[in-house]
């Protein structure tokens, strides 16, 4: 006669240990949903419990693969960023929250192709409508919205005073 009490548990015990991923499937796992930065997969990955030795070895071997690439990820941020409204100096102050070298956030900076300045103008056109520089009042209140969003101070004073090209 057949046992279904230790088939049934040595076939949950199977599902079980095949859930049970390495660090390198975890941070794969992470990487193929977007883009992390070295610094945050290693702090994902041993914040749910990982070895951080473990951790470290298994983001090494996904760098070298191409699977891990800090220069992408701030080329991916920067155009995201950039793409919500945001400026330059917050997107910089962001990536260094990453773990990036000065010279790595230069390099993404130098990279994104948009405009700041029309970044600047088409958020103000969304938030406060075409005529938003007729206004003092909602001038002002332009440009303390591109100053949170991390605006240089030229591109705000260009910006807040007229939705037209100059």
């Amino acid at each position: 006669m057949f046992d279904q009490s230790t088939s049934g548990s040595s076939a949950h015990e199977q599902r079980k240990a095949s859930r049970k991923q390495t660090p390198t499937q975890r941070a794969l796992g992470l990487l193929v949903r977007r883009e992390h930065s070295r610094k945050e997969l290693t702090r994902k990955l041993t914040s749910r419990g990982l070895d951080r030795e473990q951790v470290v070895e298994a983001v090494d071997r996904l760098a070298e693969a191409g699977w891990q690439d800090d220069e992408r990820f701030a080329e991916t941020l920067v155009r995201s960023r950039a793409n919500n409204g945001y400026g330059p100096m917050h997107i910089r102050a962001e990536l260094g929250t990453h773990g990036l070298n000065g010279e790595a956030i230069a390099a993404a900076m130098a990279a994104f192709d948009g405009d700041w300045l029309e970044n600047a103008r088409d958020l103000l056109r969304r938030r406060f409508g075409e005529a938003y520089a007729d206004d003092p009042a909602r001038r002002r209140k332009a440009a303390d919205l591109l100053m949170r969003r991390g605006f240089e101070m030229e591109t705000i004073r260009i910006a807040s005073r007229s939705y037209r090209s100059d």
